[in-house]
């Protein structure tokens, strides 16, 4: 929503800007995904390793995975 907020602003200040900014959008989202998804990878490789680590710790415990 704040996205489209900015956009109607810059579209009152600048037009033309506005229209680039709408067609170029789609093509920058596109050559961002491989990034977000590396992201997304390295952190579900994160996650597992810190569960791996805990494991242990979780089991002498008695904790439930939930609490």
């Amino acid at each position: 929503m704040a996205t489209f907020i900015l956009w109607i602003i810059l579209l009152i200040i600048s037009w033309p800007i506005a229209f680039l900014a709408l067609l170029l959008y789609p093509i920058v989202w596109l050559l961002l995904l491989p990034f977000r998804l590396i992201g997304v990878t390295v952190s579900a490789v994160f996650d597992l390793l810190v569960s791996i680590i805990k494991f242990p710790i979780r089991i002498l415990s008695g904790k439930s995975a939930l609490g």
